[in-house]
């Protein structure tokens, strides 16, 4: 299974918080699933780390490439076609990080780790 990750299930696994369900965590510990960060997470910790909105992620916003591939996980990058697709997505959602990520699990067919009930609408395959 390919599992595309939003931002906080990113930071509650890599700081082993007990907000990240135990289904996620097991499917995320599953070494037979393809782990996968997007660039839009890295745009959102380091965008919301330099602001104040995320205190505690000092290591991960300096060097978020060598951290998520130090655990093993595969980088996504963002596409016009993502973009697009977000931008156009029918549902009332303003967070552009969320459209980005669900754009992205949408067309790279990937199930999408998150906590975001309101996801359920895009006909995205979330995991939680």
């Amino acid at each position: 299974m390919r599992l595309l990750l939003d931002t906080h299930a990113l930071l509650w696994f890599l700081v082993g918080s007990d907000k990240l369900s135990r289904a996620a965590r097991l499917q995320m510990e599953d070494p037979a699933n393809e782990i996968v960060v997007s660039a839009v997470s890295a745009l959102e910790v380091t965008t919301k780390h330099r602001i104040g909105k995320l205190q505690d992620v000092e290591a991960l916003a300096s060097a978020f490439e060598a951290r998520v591939l130090e655990k093993g996980f595969l980088l996504a990058p963002i596409t016009v076609g993502h973009a697009a697709l977000a931008g156009t997505l029918p549902f009332e959602h303003k967070d552009p990080f969320d459209r980005l990520l669900i754009a992205q699990s949408l067309i790279e067919e990937m199930w999408l780790v998150s906590n975001e009930l309101i996801f359920d609408q895009t006909g995205v395959k979330r995991l939680w």
